[in-house]
């Protein structure tokens, strides 16, 4: 039978399209790597930001230790409150910033010196600036991916922004588009900052509510996920950790994440199996396991439902699902605290939220 060598040809020509169709599904995804630049970028950010907060910190500490009849703390009666930073971390619209809008301003007067805002938005993606209390609280930002250190690298640049912006920072709390609050302002400032905590040696007390866990059933595949034992010798495995990745981290803790560069060479390495990593799930908790384990709650305050979920995403929740029942369930923890944020929701559950802000969700 004629068989003409054009017909192989011809076949894997026409095969190239399906081939580009096809390739995305089937390839895992190609990881965006740490760039030089954009390390440099970080590091004269977090060099700024801890000096700043060093020389902001010995002043503190020569205020306290040498006071003066006419002299009182910047964090006194008569000056500004601790404050909450707030780090969002984003690829997409912030869809619930009317929740949050109402959330940040349901007494103005009295809580708009309590806290500040921070967006971190992947500048590749088309977002809509939400306007309102979020309004010009963009920060310079890197492109970001999943199962990438640039999520880790996005939270330090957070981070580091909050601690050089207003010495009164004094906690931080990471966040992402998908969550809402489940309680009033107030009630998560009482909660986070204590009444009494109005000057520095208070402040020093509070440990950071970061989840902490050692026994995960996959903990041996996430630690291999970049080649067997190349996190050694920084991160042997009975020191590797996982938690979440939304974290209230203290002003000291904060800076102790932007000043570490030992365990960040380990852990902005590629991953060679990328089902197995989560490097912003790993460096938060296994750093501040290692540096300060009883500084920190090791549990979390925002609410995940891990139930039925797909490719490492927890459960979304969709408007049949939205309740004043939902909300109070989604409160309640194993701990002395109650949650204080929940996740994940998808974008149009904004109305049935919004519609029960006031009566369930606001109404402590």
């Amino acid at each position: 039978m004629f068989s003409s060598p054009f017909v192989p040809a011809l076949a894997f020509l026409l095969s190239l399209p399906l081939l580009f169709l096809l390739a995305p599904r089937i390839l895992p995804p190609r990881q965006v790597p740490i760039s030089l630049p954009d390390e440099l970028d970080d590091l004269s950010l977090f060099s700024k930001a801890s000096a700043g907060s060093t020389h902001h910190l010995q002043w503190q500490s020569q205020t306290h230790s040498q006071p003066r009849p006419s002299s009182k703390s910047r964090l006194g009666a008569t000056n500004p409150r601790p404050k909450i930073a707030f780090l969002f971390l984003t690829n997409s619209d912030l869809h619930f910033a009317p929740l949050w809008e109402s959330f940040f301003n349901g007494s103005k007067r009295k809580q708009q010196h309590l806290y500040n805002i921070y967006i971190h938005a992947d500048p590749t993606v088309k977002i809509n600036p939400p306007g309102g209390v979020f309004a010009d609280r963009f920060i310079p930002a890197k492109k970001t991916q999943r199962s990438s250190a640039t999520l880790i690298s996005a939270a330090r640049r957070l981070l580091a922004t909050a601690l050089f912006d207003d010495p009164a920072n004094a906690f931080f709390a990471l966040l992402s588009q998908h969550c809402i609050p489940l309680h009033s302002f107030k009630f998560v400032y009482q909660t986070i900052v204590h009444p009494s905590s109005t000057d520095l040696t208070q402040l020093f007390k509070h440990r950071s509510f970061i989840e902490i866990l050692s026994k995960e059933p996959t903990l041996w595949d996430r630690y291999n996920a970049r080649g067997e034992n190349v996190m050694l010798p920084e991160v042997p495995f009975d020191r590797f950790r996982v938690g979440s990745q939304f974290f209230i981290l203290t002003r000291r803790h904060a800076l102790l994440v932007i000043r570490e560069r030992r365990l960040w060479r380990k852990f902005k390495l590629p991953c060679l199996r990328i089902e197995s990593c989560y490097p912003e799930e790993h460096y938060f908790p296994t750093l501040l396991s290692m540096e300060d384990p009883k500084g920190c709650t090791h549990y979390t305050l925002t609410r995940v439902n891990w139930t039925d979920s797909v490719n490492g995403h927890p459960h979304t929740y969709r408007p049949p699902e939205v309740s004043p029942e939902l909300i109070y369930d989604l409160r309640l923890s194993n701990s002395t605290y109650s949650y204080l944020f929940a996740r994940k929701f998808s974008p149009d559950c904004l109305n049935p939220l919004l519609d029960m802000a006031d009566s369930v969700i606001f109404r402590d």
